[in-house]
């Protein structure tokens, strides 16, 4: 399904507090923080020009997050980001001064770090994050986890020290739990999705994505016409789209919102012209998309900067990873997870369909930017759908799978 955006707020300018959120200097501040990470290093940009002629278009880069500060997702740059940010904020309040990120291994802010507990719920490459940020500075971790959640993606996250707990029911039904436990023992939700009365947080969240943004356009040859990405809640979806508006204006890029049919939270809610709620049916194989319920900054957002929303179904999603995988001659292999080739899933229904292409005005020129948001994160769940395991595909590209 493929809808263009009509809702009233459409390319209305962004929120203040929205721009000031994903704007250049926060974008920056971002990256001065990443600076101070002992693991980080700027991941690759991929072109693919075999597939890109395929499709009869000019262009496709997309950013491969598989490589992102270990953690194998886009997710590492948003919730340890925004831990580390929660815990200068309180050192500050506790020291009386501003306190940098400079400082986050003193005594002092270790100090005040060891008295803290953040706590989120996850399909697993955020809470991935937090718990990660909270081993960073000594916190401690709660990690809520559904329970369509795998063994593999828990291990992966009780692996930095976290507190595991399982809750029934659906991603959603999982952020209710972490809220209500955090909120009846006083501890930090670092959330990845919002709602009424939460939003600086989520939103801290959104701007530690805003680094990726920043690499890509610093390494793209020229800057895109046309962008797809995947969205759950829409986080990764508004901060890429709300980046790129404040950076480009009026000559900002194209921008499709992919969703899974099976969970098209966004879609649905550009249908009605508000956010809502769909209904939980059966599971998608995009597992880290699958969120009933948007986050209403990223709505919020999505809502004046997204030109077009599209689904896409579950076989879109496995071709897609499977053409990344065995790609055309001259294209290199990217290792995408169940999730993380959606928005290529997206590009290639809208190119396939004569309608779509018009509408989007998609064409030979076009120069497209898409985002490898995960790698294999689930490496078994990877091999069942590819037939290869991961490493076996990055060696194609003279690459290894960092865990």
């Amino acid at each position: 399904m493929f809808l263009r955006n009509t809702h009233t707020d459409y390319r209305s300018a962004l929120d203040p507090r929205d721009a000031e959120a994903l704007g250049r200097e926060a974008a920056a501040e971002v990256e001065r923080h990443l600076s101070f990470r002992d693991n980080h290093a700027q991941t690759p940009l991929v072109a693919l020009p075999g597939l890109a002629e395929r499709l009869g278009i000019g262009a496709i880069h997309v950013k491969d997050e598989g490589h992102r500060l270990g953690l194998g997702s886009f997710k590492a740059l948003g919730g340890a980001y925004a831990v580390i940010r929660l815990v200068l904020e309180e050192a500050g309040r506790r020291l009386g001064r501003a306190v940098d990120i400079a400082e986050l291994s003193t005594p002092e802010v270790r100090a005040v770090a060891q008295g803290m507990t953040v706590a989120c719920a996850t399909d697993g490459n955020h809470g991935r994050s937090v718990a990660q940020g909270a081993q960073l500075v000594g916190a401690r971790a709660a990690i809520f986890v559904h329970s369509g959640v795998s063994d593999e993606r828990v291990a992966a996250i009780a692996r930095f020290g976290a507190d595991m707990v399982r809750v029934e029911g659906t991603y959603d039904d999982s952020v209710r739990e972490a809220a209500r436990v955090a909120a009846e023992k006083g501890w930090t939700i670092v959330s990845d999705t919002s709602w009424p009365g939460y939003e600086r947080i989520p939103s801290l969240v959104m701007q530690g994505y805003t680094a990726l943004v920043r690499e890509a356009l610093r390494d793209l040859p020229e800057p895109p016409t046309h962008v797809f990405v995947q969205a759950g809640v829409g986080g990764i979806a508004a901060a890429v789209a709300g980046h790129l508006a404040l950076e480009f204006g009026p000559a900002r890029p194209v921008f499709t919102v992919v969703d899974p049919a099976r969970a098209a939270c966004l879609f649905e809610s550009a249908r009605a012209g508000r956010p809502v709620t769909v209904a939980h049916g059966e599971p998608t194989v995009m597992a880290m998309l699958e969120c009933y319920e948007p986050s209403l900054v990223a709505w919020r957002i999505l809502s004046r900067v997204a030109d077009a929303f599209m689904t896409v179904d579950e076989a879109d999603a496995v071709a897609a990873m499977r053409q990344l995988a065995d790609p055309l001659s001259g294209d290199p292999a990217v290792v995408a997870g169940e999730s993380g080739g959606v928005g290529l899933a997206g590009l290639m229904r809208a190119a396939a369909d004569p309608a779509i292409r018009a509408a989007l005005g998609l064409d030979s020129r076009s120069r497209v930017f898409l985002i490898n948001t995960e790698g294999a994160t689930d490496p078994g769940k990877y091999e069942e759908i590819v037939g290869l395991p991961p490493a076996a595909v990055a060696a194609r590209s003279g690459q290894q799978i960092v865990a």
